[in-house]
Order: structure tokens, then C-alpha cells, then sequence
């Protein structure tokens, strides 16, 4: 009988104490949601029609009464989910605010190897980092709306957004789609980004594909692949599978000129081995208004670039404009005259301008915002003509380059200068900035850019000067610099793998 005691008593132990381990792991976690059910808990939400309350409320999924406490947060609205807007999330204390995000896309797109994913160099989804999983990964709270902000009012301080996501497979009649949603906000970052410049060109939008976003990559992949089985039917004239295996790229920037080596490696590395008898009749040409590629590349890169583009058969036509794009043909300009230039595949990556929501925001106030280009901001990266509004990246207006650099940098200093506000909020206002927070300023990290053949260009600062290097060893540090600077251990193991697979086994042209 003692010995049953004994072992019923050491059982029941044994079973408290499993009891306090697994409430000693699964505390921590319940405290953590309970922070972040407070945090959601106080941003503010309503819908533009006080008729569809309930609707608003499932659309998202924010408690009616707020946790006790949390009010005197502030609360900071991010549009966009580029490069400025996530350097915040990673360098803000969300503790401060009451953080919310508003963007169509729920992930951070690292466009540098953007082009890599037209030709299968790269998969998509290895660049695509969820915004969710950036902020959780450093156990922070945010909120995230998965809209395009359409509006903004800014007596009331607040934004009207328009749902991206597609709801048709929910029930329509319990949340309709096309119910614009608004939400408050105490202070804003705008960083909506830019989009394709046809600089107001006939055509180009029917026709051209843009290289922007991932959907711009699927479709330039998709077109590639219709074009090679298009040209490998025999009953078609000599003449047209000419021009259905010319690829035409319009800009002579970074974008057009990556785009361009890409497509130059597809050929001499995998089409040679799947249709040798088309890969030698595929064309490549850029098209470049100014005198030379890559205007904003040392000289000496330049002339680089070009010898190394003549090499590999890529045509050059600089000192072009494009009046036109047709179904089949576009219509270039230069001193020699107009001629048409036949294609298959036509890349528009000519120039960026800010997009729509910028353009709004800047009419709200045209006295002061007189740039038709984007938002003019001050050297705080504040909107001028308006209050508590900062933004950057490409839908400003400033003294630096539409690069994602930049964005970057500004988004680290806005981030650290926000920090400071939530400390004290009496010390340092939005329009008394300069008073405690220095003017930001950009420091370039030099400029790289992938050229085709295993080469690429650097321009690097260093000791006081630049240090211009092209070729085999300019690649590697461009694939260095960019499995460096990818957002997550995840994207840079995903990367590292379909470049080591493309080594391996060759690209895959394979699209849905």
C-alpha cells in the first residue's frame, strides 16, 4: 500500500511538472499575442459608408474597443511595401506606434534580380520576401492591409483604400469587394514607389511589357517562350520568324542593359542546346535616346559595357527615339531619319514617374507642390505644403537618383528619426524637426550592374575615389552584393540554389 502511495505521489509530481514546462514554453507566446491583439486593437478603422459598419469590421478584423492603456500610441501608416518603407519596419520601434501598412503587394520584391527572373536565371518567389515574415522574424507588431490606397483626406487625416485581393471566391453579399475602406492615421510615410514612364509614346502600353514587378518578369518569360514556339513552325515565311526572335529592349539603363545580358546567356547557355537552329538567328537590340548606355556609369564602364555587347552580337542603337509601337513593328527616329523596326518581344524600361496615389496627394496642395514629376520633400523627407507626411523613394522629387539605395538609406533615417519622436513627443515635432534630428544625406555605396557572359560592372567608392572594375571578377562581387542584400537567410539560400541548379542543369523556360 505505501509502495502504491509512493508511486501515485511521484506520478502526480512528474505530471506537475511536465505542467509547469509546457506552460513555462507556451507563456511567452500567449503573452506575445495578447500584446499584439492590443497593439491591432487601437488602430483606428471606418468605412465610407456608416450603413456597412459590420462589413468594415469583418473586412479588418479590428476589435471595437481598444486595450486599456494603448491609447496614447500614435498611430504610424506605411504605404508601400519597396525598398524605403521595409528599412523602416526593420529599423522602427514598434512599441511606439501603432504601426499599419497599406500596400497591393504583401511582400518586398528585391528588384536587382528582377530581370534574372524573365529568363529563369532566378524563380520569383526566391526575391519575394513576405512583409508578414520580415516584421515577425524581429518580433515585432504591425497591421497590414492588402489595398491601394485610392485617396486621402487630409483635414479628417484619413485614407481611402480600395481592397487588392480578389474575393470573388468568398460570399460577395457578406464582404463586398468594391466597399472602399478608411482609416485614420496620426503620422504618414508615403512610399508608393514608381512606376513604367511612357513619356506619353503611342502603343506602348498596348503592346510593350514593362519589367516592374514580378507579374512584369511572367509575362516578358511568357512572351520569350510563345515567340521560340512560334518560330519553330515550318509554315511560317523566313521573314517573320526573323522578327518573332527579335527582342527589342527600350532604355539603356541599368534595367535594359541587365535585361539584355540575361536574355544574351539564355541563348549561348541553354537555347543552343534546346533549338540550335533558332538561337542563331535570335536578335538582340537596345534602343538608347542619349549618345550612350548607362548614362549614369563611369565612362570607362560605359565603353565596357559596349565593347562587351558588341562581342556578344547585342546591337546598339543609341542617340533613338521611339515615336511608336505597333502590333508587330516600332517606329525610331535618329539623325539618320524614321525607320520601323520589326520584333517579337519589346521590354520597356525607358524611365520611371511616381504613381497615381502621389500624384493625388500633390493636388491636394498645387500651390507648393508644383513638380508634375512626383511629391517635392524637404532635406527631412518631409511633403511640403502638408503636415505630419513624410516620403521617399521614387515618388519624390529630390536631389537624388530614383535608386534603391537611396530608398533605403532614407527609409533607415526616417526610421531612427521616428524613433526619437515616440520617445518625446514634446521635444521633437514634424515641423520642428531640424531642431533635434539632422538633414538626411545620402552616401552612395558605389553602382553595379550585370552585363551578360558571367561580367558585370562596378563602380565602388573607396579611400576618397571610385574604383571602376568590369568582368568576371565585377560578377562575383555582383552576386556577393546581392546575396548579401537580400532581406532574409531564407531568399539568399533560394537564390544561392536556382543559380547553382542553373549551373547544373540549365534554365527552365517553364511558365503557367
Amino acid at each position: 500500500m505505501l509502495s502504491r502511495v509512493s508511486t501515485g505521489a511521484r506520478l502526480r509530481i512528474v505530471q506537475g511538472s511536465l505542467v509547469r514546462q509546457v506552460m513555462a514554453l507556451h507563456g511567452p507566446l500567449h503573452r506575445n499575442l495578447a500584446i499584439q491583439r492590443q497593439h491591432y486593437a487601437t488602430v483606428p478603422t471606418t468605412n465610407s459608408n456608416s450603413k456597412t459598419t459590420r462589413q468594415s469590421e469583418l473586412v479588418t478584423d479590428t476589435p471595437s474597443l481598444p486595450a486599456a492603456g494603448a491609447a496614447q500610441k500614435k498611430t504610424l501608416v506605411l504605404l508601400g511595401t519597396g525598398w524605403g518603407t521595409t528599412t523602416i519596419l526593420k529599423n522602427l520601434d514598434t512599441r511606439q506606434y501603432n504601426v499599419v501598412v497599406v500596400s497591393p503587394r504583401n511582400y518586398f520584391l528585391f528588384t536587382p534580380l528582377l530581370p534574372s527572373c524573365t529568363v529563369g536565371t532566378t524563380e520569383g518567389r526566391s526575391i519575394m520576401d513576405p512583409i508578414r515574415h520580415i516584421v515577425q522574424r524581429q518580433g515585432k507588431a504591425m497591421q497590414f492591409y492588402e489595398a491601394q490606397c485610392s485617396d486621402i483626406d487630409l483635414a479628417t487625416k484619413e485614407l481611402i483604400l480600395e481592397q487588392a485581393t480578389d474575393t470573388s471566391a468568398a460570399s460577395s453579399a457578406t464582404v463586398p469587394s468594391n466597399v472602399p475602406i478608411r482609416i485614420s492615421y496620426d503620422s504618414l510615410v508615403v512610399g508608393v514607389g514608381g512606376t513604367y514612364n511612357t513619356f506619353g509614346t503611342p502603343g506602348v502600353e498596348q503592346y510593350a511589357c514593362f519589367l516592374k514587378e514580378m507579374g512584369d518578369a511572367s509575362k516578358i518569360r511568357r512572351r520569350l517562350k510563345d515567340a521560340i514556339e512560334k518560330a519553330s513552325f515550318s509554315n511560317i515565311s523566313e521573314e517573320e520568324r526573323d522578327r518573332l526572335l527579335h527582342v527589342v529592349v527600350v532604355g539603356g539603363g541599368p534595367t535594359g542593359v541587365e535585361f539584355a545580358g540575361e536574355v544574351h546567356d539564355l541563348v549561348t547557355e541553354d537555347l543552343v542546346k534546346w533549338v540550335p537552329g533558332l538561337s542563331r538567328r535570335i536578335k538582340i537590340t537596345v534602343i538608347e535616346a542619349l549618345p550612350n548606355l548607362l548614362p549614369s556609369f563611369d565612362k570607362r564602364l560605359v565603353a565596357y559595357t559596349q565593347r562587351t555587347f558588341t562581342k556578344n552580337g547585342i546591337k546598339m542603337c543609341t542617340g533613338t527615339r521611339v515615336k511608336e509601337v505597333r502590333d508587330k513593328t516600332i517606329l525610331v527616329s535618329s539623325d539618320s531619319g524614321e525607320s520601323e523596326i520589326p520584333y517579337g518581344t519589346i521590354v520597356w524600361a525607358a524611365g520611371i514617374r511616381a504613381r497615381e496615389f502621389a500624384h493625388k496627394l500633390r493636388a491636394k496642395v498645387p500651390e507648393i507642390q508644383t513638380s508634375g514629376r512626383g511629391l517635392m520633400i524637404d532635406d527631412h523627407l518631409r511633403v511640403k505644403g502638408v503636415k505630419d507626411i513624410w516620403a521617399l523613394g521614387d515618388c519624390t522629387v529630390s536631389k537624388y537618383a530614383p535608386l534603391a539605395q537611396v530608398a533605403s538609406q532614407q527609409g533607415k533615417w526616417l526610421a531612427q528619426a521616428l524613433n526619437r519622436m515616440g520617445v518625446d513627443n514634446t521635444q521633437i515635432a514634424f515641423s520642428r524637426m531640424e531642431d533635434s534630428v539632422k538633414p538626411f544625406k545620402y552616401m552612395s555605396n558605389g553602382s553595379l550592374a550585370y552585363i551578360g557572359g558571367e561580367r558585370a560592372i562596378a563602380e565602388i567608392p573607396l579611400f576618397r575615389r571610385n574604383i571602376t572594375v568590369g568582368g568576371p571578377f565585377a560578377s562575383v562581387f555582383w552576386k556577393s552584393y546581392c546575396l548579401w542584400e537580400l532581406s532574409s537567410l531564407r531568399s539568399s539560400l533560394s537564390v544561392a540554389t536556382d543559380w547553382t541548379k542553373r549551373a547544373f542543369f540549365g534554365r527552365t523556360m517553364s511558365v503557367d
